[in-house]
């Protein structure tokens, strides 16, 4: 039994190193070790596998499970970007925003446009979607590119494109103006890795799994390296905004990578804030991916934020929040 003890504490220390190697993601890109932002995909596995050891030293009143506890409060705002429990602010929002990733409408158009019209939100994002058809009660919209689109209740000022260093990547902006206020919206749109199901599904055959694996680390490493200049740019675009902004779309990244980090320095997860339940909005692999994220500028005041499980009208979740705009 001591020998058990003594793997699995080996073990436990091994998962504790893997967790912090996600944290290292706000100091290390991944020009200079991309392994670390692969390690924040697997944060949701690694998290579980260390809240069931440390069940397992506390249940056999073990003295290193207080050693493990104490770690382990290191990782609770990193699981918290994960899966959340904040209460929703009893204050009346006066801006409601929707960012979808459509998939360019192959789960329907018309379904699409209903479940938006239903929702009546002021400003919507939209990510791999290219209908030009303007939602009820929506007089203004920006789309420079026809793979992001912004539409507006609220008159757009000026709008734009951010430029990165990619083809797949697309980011845009628009300044709304909203009671008096102006406020920069930006909707990003990171580049995709192009992964399919066929080629994450495991096969009985191993060395079928190995190649498989092999060629999915040959497409992640590379586009972290890709993430990184495209998220550098857009941040030095958000920082030169005269305005408040608010952040969001479909980023191709999780919570603890780098892009994760960079973004979010000096503004607020609106999901960490007000977030209920949990995040993960692309649910198109069995594997828990949270890629969908909203930021904000500390003047702005989230009241709610929610990934809505209720429609599948495209392989990611509509993500839903409300602000107060004052």
């Amino acid at each position: 039994m001591g020998i058990i003890r003594l793997i699995l504490t080996v073990f436990h220390l091994i998962i504790i190193a893997l967790l912090f190697g996600t944290i290292m993601n706000a100091y290390i890109p991944p020009s200079v070790f991309g392994f670390l932002n692969l390690l924040s995909l697997g944060f949701p596995i690694l998290i579980i596998i260390n809240i069931i050891l440390l069940l397992f030293w506390i249940i056999t009143w073990k003295k290193r499970a207080v050693v493990f506890l104490v770690v382990s409060l290191f990782f609770i705002i990193p699981t918290r970007r994960w899966i959340n429990f904040t209460p929703s602010k009893k204050e009346i929002p006066n801006l409601k925003l929707i960012s979808l990733n459509g998939k360019f409408g192959k789960m329907g158009d018309d379904e699409i446009y209903d479940f938006l019209n239903k929702q009546n939100p002021d400003v919507v994002f939209f990510q791999e979607y290219d209908n030009k058809k303007p939602l009820d009660g929506f007089k203004y919209f920006e789309n420079s590119r026809p793979i992001t689109k912004i539409q507006s209740k609220f008159p757009i000022v000026e709008s734009g494109q951010v430029r990165t260093d990619a083809n797949n990547s697309v980011c845009m902006s628009a300044d709304i103006r909203i009671d008096n206020i102006t406020i920069r919206f930006i909707n990003i749109y990171m580049e995709p890795f192009f992964l399919d199901k066929k080629m994450v599904k495991p096969s009985k055959d191993m060395d079928v799994n190995e190649q498989k694996a092999k060629k999915v680390l040959h497409m992640l490493i590379p586009t972290f390296k890709k993430h990184q200049t495209q998220i550098d740019q857009i941040k030095d675009f958000i920082n030169a905004s005269p305005y408040p902004v608010i952040v969001a779309g479909d980023f191709n990244a999780v919570p603890n990578s780098y892009e994760y980090y960079k973004v979010s320095e000096d503004l607020q997860d609106v999901f960490l804030k007000v977030g209920k339940g949990s995040g993960t909005s692309f649910h198109d692999f069995k594997f828990p991916l949270k890629i969908d994220h909203i930021f904000a500028s500390e003047s702005i005041e989230p009241i709610s934020y929610k990934v809505d499980r209720s429609v599948r009208i495209s392989d990611h979740f509509p993500v839903i929040a409300e602000f107060y705009i004052k």
